[in-house]
């Protein structure tokens, strides 16, 4: 998986069809039903900032979509089926979303009431009529509107490229491989006359609930806490800022600009992981090391301090289940000049293990205790924030497929008051997409910033030090 713009992709026009979720029941009364749940606390911010906004007549229209192919001539029949069939299996995707008290519930529709209506769309003769078709199409999601997902494809004579838009409230990063897997694999199935078979798939309202409970009792005086609070005193606040400069003034938004730069070839990213395994770490902790000298050289402070996404599925019930799964951590650790590469690396080591340690603390909780200001306000992000996240999608469920299917991530948000790095792995090498605010300033620190980073991995691949 690549996670591109939309506008960096090319597809191959086709006739374009449309797959709308619909509810085909509605309950009787105005009550809500037994099976409805308080939701994830990144549930309940993300909903709670997109109706402030829309209050106050800010919206930032935003998307996840996903692409990809299916090879080989398409069975409009058994692709509904298996679009049909992924949006039953994922109770979070056929939820309704309702305040409740000052907080927000899931209220799930049956696998049995919903279906899909197509929408024959015509004919995109040209690749930038589809790009153009996908761009407004992906924006048809809102954390306030049901549905939440929006399904098409544009179809060929031999192949077919299959594209979904969801909102962030129901998913992740890391749910768009599972999407994927979930859709090409039922779909293969249903071409054969066959019923899918997948691996069992958690609801993400447990998951929820049992976060909930994990930090039901986190009050301002818990010691848990005080891994947050040192981190905050050291950096000056909740959100450690993004040190290089944007050319940005405080409070605005400007549009965004997004941009995908290929780092290392698939063997020269072997190559950094051995270097990493040699200096007694993973390879996201040498690129979190890298990130942070990188930042540095071009002018940061000696101490790299960020936040950062760490998956929570693991590996048991909700291993398979799409939503946000993601708690986000603060990460600090020396990246001084006169330390070399093991020891920069040591360093990450050491902050992570101390992360980790802290993790059953959630990030939602804990901003609205400790930065209850910022956390009352309407963006997620007050300032520009130094943020470090990692994806290796050859990982992700279905991945020995992808060479085939050539999934796609596009991330979009029309505004920006910052940056946001992505750095991710697949079968090609390591890649960079960012997001960041459009004035000249930003544009330079960004191009300068990804020329310092991959300098700095080229170093220690080739003599293992930066």
């Amino acid at each position: 998986m690549l996670q591109a713009s939309i506008d960096d992709t090319e597809i191959e026009p086709g006739h374009i069809y449309e797959w709308r979720l619909v509810a085909t029941r509605m309950r009787g009364g105005d009550g809500p039903s037994p099976a409805r749940r308080v939701t994830g606390y990144n549930q309940v911010k993300h909903f709670t900032v997109a109706q402030h906004a829309h209050e106050a007549d800010e919206d930032i229209p935003t998307y996840v979509a996903t692409t990809f192919e299916l090879p080989g001539a398409v069975d409009l029949g058994a692709l509904e089926s298996a679009l049909l069939h992924f949006v039953r299996r994922h109770e979070v995707l056929r939820c309704i979303y309702r305040p409740l008290a000052g907080d927000l519930s899931g209220d799930p529709l049956g696998p049995d009431e919903v279906a899909l209506k197509l929408v024959d769309v015509g004919r995109a003769g040209t690749a930038d009529e589809v790009r153009a078709y996908l761009h407004e199409f992906f924006q048809g999601v809102d954390p306030l509107s049901w549905p939440l997902i929006v399904m098409g494809a544009v179809v060929r004579e031999t192949s077919a490229t299959v594209h979904f838009s969801w909102d962030h409230l129901v998913t992740d990063g890391l749910s768009n491989p599972l999407a994927v897997r979930d859709i090409a694999t039922a779909y293969a199935a249903y071409a054969r006359g066959e019923e899918p078979e997948l691996p069992e798939a958690g609801s993400y309202l447990d998951f929820g609930r049992e976060e909930r409970q994990l930090n039901r009792t986190l009050s301002l005086e818990d010691g848990r806490l005080d891994h947050w609070k040192g981190f905050m005193a050291r950096s000056g606040g909740f959100f450690p800022r993004f040190p290089l400069e944007l050319g940005t003034e405080p409070g605005l938004f400007y549009p965004s600009v997004h941009e995908t730069d290929a780092l290392l070839t698939d063997a020269g990213t072997d190559a950094l992981e051995a270097r990493c395994r040699e200096a007694g770490g993973k390879l996201f902790m040498g690129l979190l090391a890298a990130v942070g000298v990188s930042i540095r050289a071009e002018g940061g402070p000696d101490v790299y301090r960020a936040l950062m996404p760490t998956n929570e599925r693991g590996r048991g019930t909700y291993a398979h289940s799409v939503g946000w799964f993601i708690n986000t951590m603060p990460v600090e650790f020396s990246v001084a000049e006169e330390e070399d590469f093991p020891r920069v690396l040591g360093n990450a080591r050491e902050a992570i293990a101390l992360q980790r340690r802290h993790s059953d603390v959630h990030f939602v909780k804990a901003w609205r205790l400790l930065a209850p200001a910022e956390y009352a306000s309407m963006r997620y992000w007050p300032h520009a924030v130094n943020f470090f996240s990692y994806s290796d999608f050859r990982r992700s469920p279905g991945a020995e497929h992808h060479a085939s299917w050539q999934p796609r991530l596009h991330v979009w948000l029309a505004r920006h008051n910052g940056i946001c790095l992505w750095l991710h792995r697949n079968d090609t090498g390591l890649h960079l997409n960012a997001a960041y605010v459009d004035t000249p300033q930003a544009r330079r620190t960004k191009a300068g910033l990804v020329r310092r980073l991959t300098r700095t991995m080229e170093n220690v691949v080739s003599s293992g030090a930066f």
